[in-house]
Formats: structure tokens, C-alpha cells, sequence
């Protein structure tokens, strides 16, 4: 009897980077390949994508559709969080890594295979994601890097796939990299890679150029009950509904263009291209949202979540305590987040334009210049008086230093040369 070969569950795109893998790894391990391909809304034929695998050498190809699971456990949750990496990234591809990493385990388990592979490269966030991932939910299982490991370059990989039959959609001359979900679309390598360069057009597949928009702005409104978008224009969606709906319109006025110097977490700064209406035009109304119904001092703190949910999401971070933590906080914050936002939808921008909401913390009457305000303006001096007190004072006790008269002088932080200590002489 032959010897029973391991087997290997791979995370299979169908891209160029994991229809290599299935020959390779073969080749260089042993073992026998059972490909996943998840759907988190981007993948178009996925029986096509099935045959492929199973064409190139796969011994068994899997799909999975994980839409309801994506959207319900990682994009709202991120939303209410507020999650946009250094401000701009509303984090698609750094989503979807964890539930890829949750359901290869889960396969793995079914299978009773003995290790998990991935297409991450040895420079990319994305290893870290999956394999931290992978590592808390199954420790025992051996974790395969193709790309980590032959250290081709894409070029050499593209001759690869020519030499053994394997049909890939990059091309030498057009060696871009996407990776794509309902949430948003990635690119990277190519003409990219200098940041002076403007992205060329052919790079986009989603947005429109905002000179070929339409002249004639779009009006939506977005309903939010707890802090979950719910219906737009008073008509109830699921949300993977929403999230196309939103995507197909942002795209057509060019909105959700993202040009991001990013720090990576392995030390390297990565210039990336998004496309992501649906999760620009949601974050913006969400923010005006929580910006009439949440306190001053609720909002700056919330700010400080939403950068260590983001971080915690891009660093790979998602199946931690620190995660389950900040969680509670935001469900918390969430609970009184009932409203409806107004967004203009025009040339490639989202402009609030309109909010309401029961539970508004903004009173007309206390604003409003007119005859119908209710704000006690004596009540202004003494608030004056006592909150100016704290400089008033400073100013008299410290003013010539505060401007300048006496010379600044800082202390180093590096301390001098010290001199070797010789030894007495006897």
C-alpha cells in the first residue's frame, strides 16, 4: 500500500499567487491540496474558480459563501467602531483575513488536515494577519507561505504559470495586485510603486473619474438604528444589499477613491490605491451621526477607540482580549445611535448635507440667533470669569517666560560620551 500523503488546506483567489501554490506546493512539501475559495463578495464565477483549482492539481476545491457572515461579524462591527486605518482605510482586505483564517481552520478540522496555506508575500500586513489568526485558532496546524518561501519575484511567477499551463490573468506588462470584497477593493505593485506617479485610470474598475460623473448631484438618506445603516431612502435592506447599493451609486459619482501612503506593520511604508463607496459614504454618515447624539467628551474619547479598533484590525489583532474589550465599549456607545443621515453624492465626494435623529442632542432653540432663543447669555460673564481665571493667573506669574524674555533651553536626551574607566596600577 502506498504511504498516505498529508493534506493542505489553501486559501485559493483563483489569482496568480495561489494557482502557482497549487503546483508548488506539491512539489516542494508533499502533500495533497484541497483549495477554499470564500466568498466575501467581490468573487464572480465561483464554479468557475472551482474547476480551475481542481484543473491545476487540487485535489478537492471547497467554496464558501460568507457574505452574511462578513457584513454581520467584521464590517458592521467595524463601522460602529468607526475603523479607518490612519484615517482613511476603512480596512476591506484587513477584514476579510480573520474569517478566511476562521474558516480555514474550520475546513481543516473537517478534512483532518495537517496544515493551511495562504498567498501572502513575506513583506505584506497580510501574513501577520493570517497567520496570527490561524495561530490562536489552531496552534497545532503547520502554516505554508508559498510566496514567503520560493522568493520569486512576480515576473518570475507569471513564467511560471506559462511553463506549466496555468492560466492567470497578470501580465508582465500590467503586474498590478488586487484583492477585492464587498467592502472595498485594493492595488498595489506596478507603476504604484512611485509614489510621485498618479494613479492611472486603469487601475479603477469601480469608481468613475469625477469628469465623467454625472453633472446632477445624488441625494440618499441612510436610516441607523443602534449604529447599523438598516434602509437608505426609507426602504429596508439587508446589508449586503446596502452595501452593494451603495457601492454601485458611490461609483457612478466617482466616490471612494483612496490614495494612502500607508505604514505597514512590518516596518515599510506601502503606497496603496482603494476603491470603497459604499464604506466611505457609510463611515461618513455614521460619524454625523454619532457627532448630534454623542457628548463632547464622548466623541474625543470615542476618536481614541476608533484609532485602537483600527490598528487592532490592521495589525492582525481581530481574536484577542484587548478586541473583545473594546467591543463592549462600542456596543455600549451604539446602543443610542437611532437616526438618519442626508448625504450628497457629487464629482467623486460625500457631503453630509442633512441629520435627524430622536435621541439629537443639538436644540434649535439653544442655538438659533432668533427671537426664539432660550441660551442665558448673562450666564456667559461669570463662566468667562471662572473658566479665563487659570491663565489669568499664569499670566501674571509666568509671562516673561511664556514670551520668550529669558533664553530657552532644553535638556538632551542623549547623555555625553562617557570615558573608559581605567584600572589603578599597582
Amino acid at each position: 500500500m502506498s504511504e498516505k500523503r498529508e493534506k493542505v488546506v489553501l486559501a485559493y483567489s483563483g489569482g496568480l499567487d495561489t494557482s502557482v501554490a497549487i503546483k508548488w506546493i506539491p512539489e516542494k512539501y508533499n502533500m495533497d491540496v484541497i483549495t477554499v475559495t470564500i466568498d466575501l463578495g467581490a468573487v464572480k464565477d465561483l464554479e468557475g474558480i472551482r474547476q480551475k483549482a481542481l484543473e491545476i492539481g487540487a485535489k478537492k476545491a471547497i467554496v464558501v459563501d460568507a457574505k452574511e457572515t462578513f457584513v454581520k461579524y467584521f464590517i458592521y462591527p467595524a463601522l460602529r467602531a468607526g475603523a479607518l486605518y490612519e484615517g482613511v482605510y476603512p480596512l476591506a482586505t484587513a477584514l476579510g483575513r480573520p474569517l478566511i483564517a476562521k474558516l480555514l481552520a474550520d475546513v481543516a478540522h473537517e478534512e483532518k488536515a495537517d496544515a493551511v496555506a495562504h498567498g501572502c508575500t513575506g513583506k505584506g500586513n497580510d501574513q501577520v494577519r493570517l497567520d496570527v489568526s490561524l495561530n490562536v485558532l489552531n496552534p497545532n496546524l503547520q502554516i505554508i507561505a508559498p510566496v514567503r518561501e520560493w522568493r520569486m519575484t512576480r515576473d518570475e511567477e507569471i513564467k511560471y504559470a506559462e511553463e506549466h499551463n496555468i492560466p492567470v490573468e497578470a501580465k508582465i506588462k500590467s503586474p498590478y495586485s488586487t484583492d477585492e470584497n464587498l467592502w472595498g477593493r485594493s492595488i498595489e505593485c506596478g507603476v504604484l510603486e512611485d509614489p510621485w506617479a498618479e494613479p492611472p485610470e486603469e487601475v479603477y474598475k469601480w469608481t468613475k473619474n469625477a469628469k465623467e460623473t454625472p453633472d446632477e448631484p445624488e441625494y440618499l438618506e441612510i436610516h441607523f438604528d443602534r449604529g447599523i445603516p438598516v434602509a437608505i431612502n426609507n426602504e429596508e435592506m439587508d446589508g449586503i444589499t446596502i452595501i452593494n447599493t451603495l457601492n454601485a451609486r458611490g461609483g457612478k459619482h466617482g466616490v471612494g477613491r483612496i490614495d494612502h501612503l500607508e505604514n505597514r506593520l512590518v516596518g515599510i511604508k506601502s503606497r496603496e490605491i482603494y476603491e470603497a463607496p459604499a464604506a466611505n459614504i457609510l463611515h461618513t454618515a455614521h460619524r454625523a451621526l454619532e457627532g448630534m447624539i454623542m457628548t463632547k467628551d464622548a466623541l474625543r474619547f470615542k476618536e481614541t477607540v476608533s484609532t485602537q479598533y483600527a490598528d487592532l484590525i490592521y495589525n492582525g489583532l481581530w481574536f484577542s482580549a484587548f478586541h473583545q474589550d473594546l467591543v463592549a465599549y462600542v456596543t455600549s456607545s451604539q446602543r443610542i445611535m437611532n437616526g438618519t443621515i442626508r448625504v450628497r453624492l457629487s464629482k467623486g465626494t460625500c457631503t453630509v448635507v442633512g441629520r435627524k435623529s430622536p435621541l439629537s442632542l443639538y436644540s434649535e432653540k439653544l442655538a438659533t440667533y432668533q427671537k426664539e432663543d432660550t441660551f442665558d447669555h448673562s450666564a456667559s460673564v461669570g463662566f468667562i470669569k471662572i473658566y479665563g481665571l487659570q491663565v489669568k493667573i499664569q499670566a501674571q506669574k509666568q509671562m516673561d517666560v511664556l514670551v520668550g524674555r529669558e533664553t530657552l533651553q532644553l535638556d538632551s536626551i542623549m547623555p555625553p560620551k562617557l570615558k573608559p574607566v581605567k584600572a589603578s596600577e599597582k
